[in-house]
């Protein structure tokens, strides 16, 4: 699908607009160099990208971005799932006795310009795993050498401050890496941490996860802007989801030396 990301100034006009095309997953990164104001941004289907059989007919609401965090002079926007309607139903959705005409839409304004930004740096290597297939592995795994090539979208030296932003370097300092947070215990909040990395590890290995990357940081966030008791309750759900809730077993085996 293609997505565009537009902006506006005070009285409405578009001052900026980018449109990227999502991968086969859904989803989409875009990247402003300088120093834009993305504060009155949003993002919506604009179309539909090469072999997607004209699945975005009809747009969606337009989603807001929002900022996830800031630092090194470096803002991380996110946005809320986009929609869109097909112009003809999937052949696996169930037929309506009494279909609903598609709506009929009418441009208000010609589209905005598109400005040709540099490219995007390449995105790092898929893991091993199969992504389709639901996996969920405890942090006792991730700390383990046998499976240390399933590190790949991570690194296990990246400051846990760069990963979680600005909230959790006051709390566990700038200095700590991902491979030490695996370590914490005893303490409410560096079980949340412990948890936190081992959902986004197992995030990043399977699309079944319970959360995505983003639902990890974001929440992440929350507790550590709430009670200890809040940041128990989050910890406590990390650890349901990384056990697999009784129900998925972790899928990792060892990597070839």
């Amino acid at each position: 699908m293609k997505v565009t990301v537009a902006c506006a100034d005070g009285t409405g006009q578009v001052t900026m607009s980018r449109e990227e095309t999502t991968n086969v997953f859904g989803n989409y990164v875009m990247r402003f160099d300088g120093t834009p104001d993305l504060s009155n941004c949003n993002a919506q289907v604009s179309g539909s990208g090469e072999g997607s059989n004209d699945c975005g007919a009809t747009a969606g609401p337009a989603q807001k971005l929002r900022l996830m965090f800031r630092m090194f002079g470096m803002e991380i926007y996110g946005v809320d799932s986009l929609l869109s309607e097909p112009s003809q139903p999937m052949s696996f959705c169930p037929r309506s006795s009494n279909p609903v005409p598609a709506p009929i839409i009418t441009p208000t304004r010609p589209p905005p310009p598109t400005f040709r930004l540099p490219p995007l740096p390449p995105l790092p290597p898929m893991p091993p795993l199969p992504f389709s297939e639901a996996s969920a592995c405890s942090h006792q795994y991730w700390t383990m050498p046998e499976y240390k090539c399933y590190w790949r979208v991570l690194n296990p030296e990246t400051k846990v401050s760069l990963i979680f932003g600005p909230l959790a370097a006051r709390r566990y300092g700038s200095d700590m890496t991902l491979w030490e947070s695996l370590q914490g215990r005893g303490d409410p909040y560096k079980t949340l941490l412990r948890e936190a990395t081992t959902a986004l590890l197992n995030s990043y290995n399977t699309l079944q996860f319970p959360y995505n990357s983003i639902g990890v940081v974001t929440r992440t966030n929350w507790a550590l802007m709430g009670s200890t008791r809040g940041v128990l309750i989050t910890a406590l759900r990390f650890i349901r989801a990384n056990s697999g809730s009784g129900r998925v077993t972790c899928k990792l085996t060892p990597c070839k030396s």
